[in-house]
């Protein structure tokens, strides 16, 4: 007899939305999964990635036991082992390296595979803080932007999404939303159909910007400039606010004049638009109101990404627009739910308050140090054998015989042909766990709605075991999930989660965060002086960089996200692999000069590397650019290998972030 039940979860993956999910049981077993549309944002619709999480949760690669390597590291030769045996080796392993080396040649290195509070930053954090062990700077994905941001506003929040239905001008700078924030698309149309106009600012014509009313292609690294050019406009054509400039900001004469230095003519120079483009987009901007700017991810992943931020941050508030239903600026909204991170990560436990760190983004380079090196290296919620910048030095590292690693996942990822140990992951479907979004502002309780698959464990269970087997005592390894989301919870610093209890979350699933107007733009600005800061001391830092680099090579690539995956999530299933192809963008000049064609089969090289794909010919990106989306894993027979191969592992201006769009490279046919 087949019995059907339905429950309620959470997107556990990193993108802005976090929606509501309905999940559909047959038998025990994930059918289909849809978007909840009791769920005040998700309304019932979710992304085709999503839908197709039944086939990657009972997918036939699913990891479903311990493993120890039998086979010489670059392949996946292992036999199967207990999580006994386990313990007992990656124990007995990481005593013997502090006793030799010290506990900071151990290294832990994890992202936001999952974004739920306890199972991405929670008992693992604890964990490595008693083990003493390295810090590891998670500064991959957006560090750039947020510090640029709060340069300029004191924290990394926004306005609230859904009042962007009320927008008059909504200009999308640096975010492919159809591929990364569904439900803006959804907030922006019904603005448009009540006469807003969308305007994209981006180098590459992807779907977003066909969608849009008014598409502005600029070159990479270019949109500092741009915004200087647009300032220059609005104060030389008194579209500037000036009450509002007087009573909520710091430094406008400072930037007017660095704005007076980028006129129409040197910012077009600059930009590659025309002189006619960029008057109108400024003239948008100055004279529409209520005006909204969704800040991405992308832009930040230039050497100058800080810099960008800060400077396009600066704009709604010459023209008023904080305070204004519709108006204002958004980058991320996580800071609006601010969890008591020193109760769920307990970072007092370690003993060395000045102990090493890495950045992540220099992991290739961390491995070859002689001096202090990491001997043992733990991989959970991340596959920097795809992710990681300069892939070669890397995988390099990853093949030292000295390094013990242990890898934590779903699947037998590009990660694990460099494990010792590999164990197997729960899915979020398998957890209990609190999210929240950085986009939206609600906060959301995920509760299992199966059992753990085989012998998976979730991060929560694995590292609190090892607490054990380590010896540690402290009571803080004897929480509970519960117990650490109510932790999470206390926060009487923050008067967004004000009165917001477990119990809450258990009987509605989800909780909008309490955001009144004395709490908010313009009314609380938590810059130091109280007032957004349109200049700043750490402007001697963002503009005293160096601007030019050397190129060796002729032609700047934009590894961009792809509409099927997410980073290298979903990258295995078949289904989602049928319907793209690794491909590489290039403009008709550029493959003309190189005697390229659509279909061709190339390769793209630069002094880190060699990667092969397909041409595919376009004037949807500018002359001088190449464009790939999305994170392949690596097939061997097809000779396809991740474009960080491709990617340096510098760092962003600000914030150590990843410089992944500052490659150049060549082209030619394979």
């Amino acid at each position: 007899m087949t019995t059907k039940t339905y429950h309620r979860s959470v997107c556990p993956l990193d993108c802005p939305d976090t929606c509501s999910l309905l999940v559909e049981k047959e038998n025990g077993k994930i059918t289909k999964v849809d978007g909840n549309p009791d769920h005040p944002v998700t309304k019932g619709m979710i992304c085709h990635k999503v839908r197709k999480m039944p086939e990657r949760t009972h997918h036939p690669e699913r990891l479903l036991h311990p493993m120890k390597r039998i086979g010489k590291k670059g392949g996946l030769s292992f036999e199967r082992i207990t999580w006994d045996e386990a313990y007992e080796e990656i124990i007995s392993r990481f005593k013997a390296i502090m006793e030799e080396y010290g506990s900071e040649a151990i290294l832990p290195y994890s992202f936001y595979g999952n974004m739920g509070i306890i199972n991405s930053e929670g008992m693992d954090r604890r964990f490595f803080y008693r083990l003493g062990a390295r810090k590891l700077e998670r500064t991959i994905c957006n560090t750039a932007g947020s510090e640029g941001y709060q340069i300029t506003m004191g924290k990394a929040v926004g306005i609230d999404p859904e009042e962007t239905v009320h927008s008059k001008l909504i200009v999308i700078w640096g975010c492919n939303l159809i591929s990364t924030n569904l439900h803006q698309v959804i907030y922006a149309n019904k603005a448009r159909k009540k006469g807003a106009k969308i305007v994209v600012v981006d180098i590459h014509r992807n779907r977003t910007a066909k969608w849009a009313d008014h598409f502005y292609q600029i070159k990479p690294g270019s949109d500092d400039i741009l915004a200087l050019g647009i300032m220059h406009i609005i104060i030389k054509n008194d579209w500037i606010d000036e009450k509002f400039l007087d009573q909520y900001t710091n430094g406008f004469e400072s930037l007017k004049e660095r704005a007076m230095e980028y006129p129409p003519d040197k910012v077009a120079g600059l930009t590659g638009l025309h002189e006619e483009q960029l008057m109108e987009l400024a003239q948008m901007y100055g004279t529409i109101s209520p005006s909204f700017i969704r800040i991405g991810n992308g832009l930040q992943h230039q050497k100058n990404g800080g810099r960008i931020t800060r400077l396009i941050t600066c704009l709604p508030a010459l023209t008023g627009q904080w305070g204004k239903t519709g108006g204002g600026a958004l980058k991320g909204n996580s800071r609006y739910a601010e969890w008591n991170m020193q109760k769920v990560q307990r970072p007092d436990m370690h003993p060395d308050s000045d102990v090493r760190s890495t950045n992540m983004n220099q992991i290739g380079m961390a491995l070859q140090e002689k001096d202090d090196p990491i001997k043992a290296l733990f991989i959970y919620n991340s596959n920097p054998a795809q992710v990681a910048p300069n892939q070669k030095l890397v995988r390099k590292g990853l093949m030292r015989d000295d390094l013990f690693t242990v890898v934590h996942d779903l699947f037998p990822t590009d990660s694990c042909r460099y494990a010792d140990i590999v164990l197997p992951a729960t899915s979020h479907f398998e957890n209990l766990d609190l999210y929240k979004s950085y986009w939206h502002l609600y906060v959301q309780l995920n509760e299992p709605v199966m059992d753990p698959i085989g012998e998976c464990k979730s991060n929560f269970t694995l590292f609190k075991e090892m607490a054990a087997g380590m010896g540690f005592t402290e009571q803080c390894f004897q929480d509970t999930e519960e117990d650490m989301i109510r932790d999470a919870l206390d926060n009487p610093g923050s008067p967004y989660l004000s009165g917001l209890t477990l119990d809450q979350l258990k009987r509605d699933g989800w909780v909008k965060l309490k955001l009144e107007k004395e709490t908010t733009f313009p009314e609380k600005i938590p810059t130091s002086s109280g007032r957004i800061e349109l200049s700043s001391p750490a402007d001697d830092q963002l503009f005293n960089m160096e601007k030019d680099e050397k190129r060796d090579y002729p032609l700047q690539l934009i590894s961009g996200p792809n509409h099927q995956f997410l980073n290298s999530i979903f990258s295995n299933l078949d289904s989602l692999q049928a319907l793209e192809k690794p491909v590489v963008y290039i403009h008709p000049s550029d493959a003309e000069d190189r005697n390229l064609q659509t279909g061709d089969f190339v390769e793209v090289f630069n002094e880190l590397g060699t990667v092969h794909l397909q041409a595919e010919i376009t004037e949807d990106v500018s002359e001088g650019v190449l464009i790939t989306q999305g994170l392949w894993w690596d097939d061997e027979e097809k000779e396809r290998y991740s474009i960080n191969h491709l990617t340096p592992d510098g760092l962003s201006d600000i914030g150590g972030g990843a410089t992944f769009f500052n490659c150049f490279v060549g082209i030619k046919k394979a």
